[in-house]
C-alpha cells in the first residue's frame, strides 16, 4: 500500500475518532508460532502507534524474531467500526516511564489526586519500560456504509457486474 493512500485512510475523521481510543488489540505471533491478540493501551502520535509494556512481557522476545504485527480498533456499536493496520514493531527500551504511557492512560477518569497517586505508583513500580512502535504499512477503515470487509466488497462488486450484465 502506497503511503499517500495509508495517510488518506488514517486521516479521515473516523479513523481520527478511532485513534484517540484508549485500547487497541496487539496481534503477532508467538515464539512458539502460534498467534496471539492482547489488548493494549496505545497513542497515536500522528504518524505512529505507540504502546508501552514492561521490560520482561512475553509479547518481546517475540516481537524481536518477528515484528509483523495487526491492530484492530474498534467500537462497540452496531454496526461496528473498524480501523485496522498492519505494520512492524519497533522496540525502544526507555529508563523511566515513557510520557506516551502517561498520555495514553489520560483518558481515565481520575480526579487530580487520584492522578498523583497513580502517577506515584507507576513510577515506583517501573524503572523502565519498552516503547513498542508501529508505523502503519496498511491500513483499511471499515464503517459497514461507505467501506466493507474485501470480502464482501468483492461479492457486491460481483453482483453488480451480474444486474449490468442482466
Amino acid at each position: 500500500m502506497q503511503p499517500s493512500a495509508i495517510t488518506e485512510v488514517l486521516n479521515r475523521p473516523l479513523s481520527q475518532e478511532l485513534l484517540a481510543r484508549d485500547v487497541t488489540r496487539l496481534a503477532y505471533v508467538a515464539r512458539d508460532g502460534t498467534p496471539r491478540a492482547i489488548p493494549i493501551g496505545f497513542l497515536w502520535n500522528g504518524s505512529e502507534i505507540v504502546m508501552c509494556t514492561v521490560k520482561n512481557a512475553p509479547k518481546l522476545p517475540a516481537l524481536r524474531h518477528n515484528p509483523a504485527v495487526a491492530l484492530t480498533i474498534d467500537t462497540e456499536v452496531h454496526p461496528p467500526k473498524i480501523l485496522l493496520i498492519r505494520g512492524r514493531a519497533e522496540l525502544d527500551v526507555v529508563e523511566g516511564i515513557p510520557d506516551e504511557y502517561l498520555q495514553m492512560n489520560g483518558t481515565y477518569a481520575m480526579t487530580p489526586e487520584q492522578r498523583v497517586e497513580w502517577e506515584a505508583e507507576v513510577r515506583s513500580l517501573y524503572d523502565g519500560m519498552v516503547r513498542i512502535v508501529v508505523t502503519p504499512t496498511w491500513a483499511k477503515l471499515i464503517d459497514f456504509e461507505t467501506t466493507l470487509p474485501s470480502a464482501v466488497e468483492e461479492l457486491a462488486r460481483r453482483r453488480d457486474e451480474r444486474k449490468r450484465g442482466a
